[in-house]
């Protein structure tokens, strides 16, 4: 493929900076891809994934001859890297950055940006469990909805280079207003992890006066809270930087979880199961084949070779061990390279027996 740009900079090489990276790299979108990161070890892995060609010792270096610079940050230090690298940007350079948070960066970027640099926002809506480089992997953004954030004055060319380099990474793109995005992202993303938050607290106070109380706390309890596993810090800044819609929306979870209290403190059973069977059926109606944040429940990827018959050795490897698969999904295949297929298992231990079964057999699986 044709490079679609001459020298990358990503600020940031975590999960999602070294998964845009490894795919930059690996499929030869950029002549050079250079990498910037408090974390000199991280960097040393980055080089060793091939997440990256080069590294640089500061951001304001790094960008000297950039025509695309992803800033791969925490949400509340996004915008103080953009104002460090500013005055550094050659004419014609995008900046674009990966945070869950749009409004305020979108506002910010476009007052600090020189003239002939153009800014536009984005946010690839995918993740892993595996945090950091050590998790980048070039099939991460496959079939994740990567949004886009324009704001009047945007420039439309800018906007079309990073629409382009995301569907190259196999995104689904969409573009949505910034201040539309963050309500939106505050009710699917930032609330469900406040929820999760809170059942995991409230059941670590009950546990005080009942011992055991989370020897119990398996399957649903487990799969509810798992997002509350996310990294603390990184949740701060998203909660801080996008507080207005999130207070919003836990108004509206508040009213609603007042009339669920109602219901049962008045014995409504039809109530109740009317607020139960609406529930059920808006859930069902949710897509199920876009990736989100997290993966679905017990499921693994794993990564294949392009040939005949693989699918049915790897059904084949697992079955004879009686682990059923509930649901398979291959994702974008490319000829003479391969590509990943997602497995969902059927429950914790089969995805724990699985990723030793296959990795017994040398083939190449994580959880995800």
């Amino acid at each position: 493929m044709k490079p679609l740009f001459r020298k990358v900079v990503i600020i940031g090489v975590g999960l999602i900076g070294g998964s845009l990276g490894t795919v930059l790299v690996n499929r030869g979108l950029a002549g050079r891809v250079t990498g910037v990161d408090t974390d000199s070890a991280n960097l040393d892995l980055a080089l060793e994934l091939e997440a990256i060609h080069d590294t640089s010792p500061t951001p304001e270096k790094a960008v000297t001859g950039a025509d695309l610079v992803v800033v791969s940050v925490p949400v509340g230090i996004t915008i103080d890297i953009i104002r460090r690298i500013a005055p550094f940007l050659e004419q014609g350079c995008i900046v674009t950055d990966v945070g869950s948070t749009k409004s305020r960066i979108v506002r910010e970027a476009r007052e600090v940006m020189p003239e002939g640099t153009y800014f536009v926002g984005g946010h690839p809506m995918t993740g892993s469990e595996t945090a950091g480089v050590k998790g980048a992997d070039k099939y991460l953004f496959e079939n994740a909805v990567y949004i886009l954030t324009p704001a009047p004055g945007t420039d439309r060319e800018a906007l079309a280079v990073v629409r382009e380099m995301a569907g190259a990474l196999g995104s689904n793109v969409i573009e949505m207003d910034p201040d539309e995005h963050d309500l939106m992202v505050a009710a699917v993303s930032h609330i469900p992890h406040l929820i999760a938050t809170a059942l995991v607290n409230t059941a670590g106070e009950l546990q005080e006066d009942h011992k055991g109380l989370f020897l119990l706390a398996a399957g649903g309890f487990r799969d509810t809270t798992r997002i509350a596993s996310g990294h603390p810090l990184m949740w701060k800044d998203i909660c801080l930087t996008n507080k207005e819609n999130i207070l919003i929306v836990i108004d509206r979870f508040r009213a609603v979880l007042d009339r669920t209290a109602k219901l049962i403190a008045e014995c409504d059973d039809k109530g109740l199961e009317i607020e139960l069977a609406n529930a059920r059926e808006l859930r069902r109606n949710i897509p199920s084949k876009m990736r989100g944040y997290l993966p679905l429940v017990h499921e693994i990827v794993v990564t294949v070779p392009d040939k005949p018959g693989v699918i049915a050795n790897l059904a084949g490897s697992l079955g004879d061990e009686n682990i059923n698969i509930n649901d398979i999904e291959i994702l974008r295949v490319r000829e003479g390279e391969g590509g990943t297929i997602r497995l969902a298992l059927g429950s914790e231990d089969d995805v724990v027996r699985a990723l030793e079964i296959l990795k017994e057999k040398g083939i190449t699986v994580k959880r995800k």
